[in-house]
């Protein structure tokens, strides 16, 4: 990896500086904002754009999707600002192996470094372990960011509706589709759906975790269900922890499910991951 992108990543900012937030995704988005500063001096789109997997063709998340039964999307983070002990004793590339050969659609990946323990250099070392898609989960609030993802590996990003104006989904839609890769539009509310939803995001995610108070309710995927457009696969996010609900969120109309502290809460995600597809696979068949 280079040396000058991974220092970018650790280089420690300090918070003396930021403004205070009104809740943590400010801050959150505020501490990107400024490391973005220092990481465009550092590395140019230019030689983004000249590392090998910038010309990588990708792969499509709503293939994996479609041809799923269940459409499990396992995620490799290592803390959050919820839960700062999930688990450090990880090996993204043995991970993103496992997760593959568990038969999961796509692996999540955590990036951001201050607030959830990820980097950059995990990406890439899910890219040259597993051939599946791998979504760059972090917080996007620049174009410098979807070519960044590009160069290191990622299929998919996250466009968070509660970090962004409905402008900005637009536009980084549209350039991801423009370099290949897809999007996922994050939405909390009814609100958000409708203003940030647009046609060039390719699939809508339903997060059930209210990212300013942390608290979770599945309800909130139920509730949203039937406003999202047809045209787009739907993803229920955060709080799923069993195959059961799994189940009725499948039936009732949803096509994919992140799960990410399920699996990574334990000493062996991957063999977690493996053992929960199975029981689906039992309960789906009964």
């Amino acid at each position: 990896m280079n040396n000058q992108t991974e220092q970018t990543d650790k280089k420690v900012f300090p918070l003396g500086k930021l403004r205070v937030a009104s809740h943590i995704l400010d801050e959150i988005a505020q501490f990107k904002k400024q490391l973005l500063t220092y990481k465009k001096e550092v590395v140019s789109l230019k030689e983004l754009e000249a590392r090998p997997l910038f010309s990588r063709p990708c792969l499509k998340l709503t293939a994996f999707l479609n041809n799923s039964p269940f459409g499990i999307i396992a995620e490799h983070k290592r803390r959050s600002p919820s839960k700062p002990h999930l688990n450090f004793k990880t090996n993204v590339f043995e991970i993103a192996n496992d997760y593959q050969e568990a038969g999961v659609s796509a692996m999540s990946v955590l990036t951001e470094q201050k607030y959830f323990g990820g980097s950059l250099e995990d990406l890439l070392l899910a890219r040259a372990s597993a051939d599946i898609p791998l979504l760059r989960k972090d917080f996007m609030v620049d174009e410098y960011q979807i070519i960044e993802s590009k160069a290191h590996g990622a299929d998919i990003i996250l466009l968070i509706a509660a970090c962004l104006s409905p402008e900005q989904v637009k536009s980084f839609s549209s350039l991801t589709r423009q370099l290949g890769m897809q999007s996922i539009l994050e939405v909390h509310s009814q609100s958000e759906l409708e203003s940030h939803i647009c046609d060039t995001v390719d699939v809508v995610g339903v997060n059930n975790r209210n990212l300013k108070t942390f608290e979770v309710d599945l309800d909130t995927s139920y509730k949203l269900l039937e406003q999202i457009p047809k045209e787009f696969l739907k993803i229920s996010e955060s709080g799923i922890s069993s195959t059961q609900e799994i189940l009725k969120l499948k039936q009732a109309g949803f096509d994919g499910f992140l799960l990410g502290e399920t699996f990574m809460k334990t000493d062996n995600p991957g063999k977690k991951a493996a053992a929960f597809i199975n029981e689906l696979k039992r309960e789906n068949n009964n």
